[in-house]
């Protein structure tokens, strides 16, 4: 999978817009030459987009795989559980009250709004001891979902961010620059190393909190944990390319039907599918109608949407 997602950015690489020649990508990247125009789209333009779309497609996967790990719901998934609404919310605030902010706190205020909604949901479902259920985590996503979303409207309404908003929230990736990409990917590293790390205590929460208990394990630490890196990757990319849905949803669920329920390997498989699929909706958003671009969060809620449908007609929604 590895080596296909590899051949896949190359070929996104040399497919766009204007077509260029895998060659000159090799010559741009031994001898680049800031007076050759292709030269400047293939490596300031189109490679920091694709490692972007990497980054994205990998953060939404493995926070959904997370997420319906910690839960047991097959319906679990940053997107539709509101935190990555809650993340546009903290980037509309930043918008209307801070235009001329650096990239680096909208990237802090994309962190504190999916911070809340993780919280939000957590109080919500969460009462005494009793650990919160599948149908509950997912009544209480949707809530905050459309209230966050309704928020985020009512800023952009009254702030006249009507254009800026709507690009975030149906997916754009093609601002992404080189210093952006620094910025975010020591905190993707980090929590994919600490997904990684936490990935045979998830694998234990589906035999139940009693189960992981006698096996020496902390349920509700690993669940706190879980949803911390949940809430950085989803904050992350909400930073990079708006509020995308459905690709947390998707990849895991493919992968499971050939590694099973064991997360140690779904995991970093999930994060390698959806890099996969990231990167290839992208090509096709770019490639539908060039010049002109089709976000490519419209393409992944077409794969999804019906993928969604056909998981609650097969019972989603478990108590």
């Amino acid at each position: 999978m590895f080596l296909f997602l590899i051949a896949s950015m190359m070929v996104s690489l040399v497919i766009g817009a204007v077509s260029i020649p895998l060659q000159t990508f090799i010559d741009a990247w031994l001898n680049f030459d800031k007076s050759n125009q292709l030269h400047q789209v293939l490596m300031n333009v189109r490679l920091p987009r694709i490692l972007g779309a990497a980054i994205v497609g990998t953060s939404l996967a493995i926070s959904g795989a997370l997420m319906q790990g910690i839960t047991q719901n097959p319906l679990a998934d940053s997107g539709l559980l509101g935190i990555n609404a809650g993340a546009g919310l903290g980037l509309a605030v930043m918008f209307a009250f801070f235009p001329d902010t650096s990239y680096r706190f909208i990237l802090v205020a994309c962190f504190m709004g999916a911070a809340i909604s993780v919280g939000v949901i957590y109080l919500i479902t969460s009462s005494n001891k009793q650990v919160m259920t599948s149908l509950r985590l997912t009544l209480a996503g949707a809530g905050i979902s459309a209230l966050f979303i309704a928020a985020s409207q009512a800023i952009a309404l009254q702030f006249n961010l009507s254009q800026d908003i709507t690009f975030w929230s149906i997916g754009g990736i093609s601002a992404i620059s080189w210093s952006q990409l620094r910025l975010i990917t020591p905190f993707f590293l980090l929590a994919l190393l600490l997904a990684i790390i936490n990935s045979p205590a998830i694998t234990i929460l589906r035999f139940g909190d009693d189960t992981a208990i006698s096996l020496g394990k902390k349920p509700q630490r690993t669940r706190i944990v879980a949803s911390i890196i949940v809430l950085v990757l989803s904050g992350l990319s909400v930073a990079v390319v708006g509020s995308i849905s459905f690709v947390g949803l998707i990849v895991p669920h493919v992968l499971r039907y050939f590694v099973g329920e064991n997360y140690r390997y779904l995991i970093p498989l999930s994060g390698l599918g959806g890099a996969l699929l990231v990167v290839w909706a992208d090509l096709i958003a770019r490639s539908v109608n060039p010049p002109f671009e089709t976000p490519f969060g419209i393409i992944t809620a077409l794969i999804g949407i019906p993928f969604f449908l056909y998981l609650s007609r097969k019972g989603g929604l478990r108590l």
